[in-house]
């Protein structure tokens, strides 16, 4: 009979096992591969870049610079509508990089962009940014972007509340979360949060 042992080796020790921080929301736009974030900083940071228009797709892979045996980490790699690359380099203070990393960016055909989060302590655009991505997984109903596409282009705008009446297929609020994500629908996400008052205007492609 084979016996199994429940003696413990005293070099037995237990593997500490370490989770890599889930920061959220969970939800992106225009990531271009993992999702993988170094702190809660640079996913508000991120928040921001799915909501701004001027934003093709960020990474949040970026390569590992190097100078010699010193290297240094960035957060993002940006592509913007106008072709400008950018590698972005994300703090709640801004970041003090050592001095040989933007000639090494600008070697690579990229620029180099320091953020200062403490900037956005007040800003309107982030929380409002940070409330929609919440929905970002969920996908409108066609029939209710229809109707609300087409009550836009007969209004030329309508409330936060009247386009919430106006769905009637899935749920209201992630619904008009969803278009306003999508880039069907746009909000002023600088002035205030949203509101019931909030006006939504159709967006032309």
């Amino acid at each position: 009979m084979k016996v199994i042992s429940n003696d413990r080796r005293d070099d037995a020790v237990p593997h500490k096992v370490t989770l890599s921080p889930i920061y959220t929301p969970m939800a992106t736009i225009k990531c271009d591969g993992p999702a993988k974030f170094r702190s809660q900083q640079a996913r508000d940071f991120a928040c921001l870049l799915d909501l701004d228009p001027d934003v093709v797709r960020w990474s949040a892979a970026p390569p590992l610079l190097r100078d010699g045996d010193d290297e240094y980490q960035v957060d993002f790699f940006l592509l913007t509508t106008e072709g400008g690359s950018f590698l972005i380099d994300v703090g709640q203070e801004e970041p003090s990089p050592p001095r040989w990393l933007s000639s090494a960016i600008e070697s690579m055909g990229h620029r180099y962009r320091p953020v200062a989060m403490i900037d956005f302590a007040d800003s309107f655009r982030l929380r409002n940014a940070r409330d929609l991505l919440r929905y970002g997984f969920y996908r409108a109903p066609l029939g209710d972007r229809i109707r609300l596409l087409a009550g836009l282009e007969e209004m030329g705008s309508l409330t936060v509340a009247e386009c919430l009446s106006a769905i009637r297929e899935g749920r209201p609020m992630p619904t008009l979360a969803s278009l306003i994500l999508q880039g069907f629908l746009e909000i002023d996400l600088d002035e205030a949060l949203i509101s019931p008052e909030t006006q939504v205007r159709r967006i032309r492609g």
